[in-house]
């Protein structure tokens, strides 16, 4: 993906379970990262001893680019971990934000540029605030989660609100590029 790009076209549909969850044909897992304990007590956080891949990669996007998009909150206390890396600021829930795996963030080429996110026959516009790190995990800076996949589009509340996405599916949505 060249990182000239002013925005990113993202296309999402529910994902029919045919989705690889880490497409390793085009971006394989560059080392893994060996849990610690914690006293974390929510069940995503890193268990002491398991191994967690890393990705300095995502996958190119293409109309069969898989993605999983996942909820954060990105206001101060909320459970994007700090502030924002792109300005360093905390914002509010109400605001349609997203953060990108480590690839598609692309060394935050794409801060403050918007991304357009298609899903139940909705389109929105979301602003790239922060990198989801497909790298590092596991510390108190990233609330104790394990890193992020290499195909990850974390949506604050605001953004699967305007998708109409269902209550019982939030939190973790298999999507799909088309």
């Amino acid at each position: 993906m060249a990182s000239s790009l002013a925005s990113l076209v993202v296309f999402l549909h529910v994902c029919d379970g045919s989705c690889l969850r880490y497409p390793l044909e085009t971006c394989t897992a560059s080392g893994y990262l060996r849990g610690k304990s914690s006293n974390c007590s929510d069940p995503d956080c890193c268990k002491a001893g398991a191994m967690y891949p890393q990705h300095r990669c995502s996958p190119p996007v293409t109309a069969d680019t898989t993605a999983h998009m996942t909820i954060v909150s990105f206001a101060a206390g909320g459970d994007g971990g700090g502030a924002a890396a792109c300005d360093g600021q905390y914002h509010s829930d109400d605001q349609m934000l997203v953060s990108l795996s480590t690839g598609w963030y692309d060394d935050g080429s794409r801060c403050n540029k918007n991304i357009t996110v298609n899903a139940n026959g909705r389109s929105v516009l979301a602003m790239v605030v922060d990198e989801c790190d497909s790298v590092y995990g596991c510390e108190a800076e990233q609330n104790f989660q394990p890193p992020c996949g290499n195909n990850i589009i974390s949506a604050s509340p605001a953004v699967w609100k305007a998708l109409a996405i269902p209550e019982a599916r939030i939190g973790y949505y298999d999507v799909r590029r088309m």
